[in-house]
């Protein structure tokens, strides 16, 4: 099963190789402003189809949020993974020296604007980045 996603405009479109099996909705200053709820894929498994009026939001040069130029609406993103080299806890995994940034990325889509998808079907965990990061 492919999803689609795509901004109000239809300037960006992403193909999505599977469903997600989760979603995440993030209080930190940026998600919350934006109102996303991301769900997380390997960079494989998602093919950016048109970008017509992509621009990148990144401040820090470490996450790179995307977003239609045109109409606004934030598409995607890609960042380390940190899950491949820290615990839930904020513990290393074995082999990640302590703050040690990974070197694996992974893509963050907001699921908001998948086309025939029914968000109500996933899982949507609360994440508080603005008190933990």
């Amino acid at each position: 099963m492919t999803i689609t996603v795509s901004c109000h405009c239809g300037g960006t479109r992403i193909q999505l190789s599977r469903a997600p099996d989760a979603a995440k909705s993030c209080n930190c200053t940026f998600c919350s402003r934006v109102g996303a709820v991301w769900s997380y894929f390997e960079p494989d498994e998602v093919k950016v189809l048109s970008a017509d009026h992509d621009a990148l939001y990144a401040p820090s040069g470490m996450n790179q949020h995307h977003f239609c130029s045109k109409c606004g609406l934030n598409t995607y993103g890609d960042s380390p993974d940190w899950a491949s080299a820290y615990n839930n806890d904020g513990t290393p995994k074995e082999g990640t020296i302590p703050g040690q940034m990974p070197a694996k990325r992974i893509w963050g889509v907001n699921m908001r604007l998948a086309e025939d998808f029914d968000l109500g079907s996933l899982t949507v965990t609360e994440v508080d980045g603005r008190n933990s990061w």
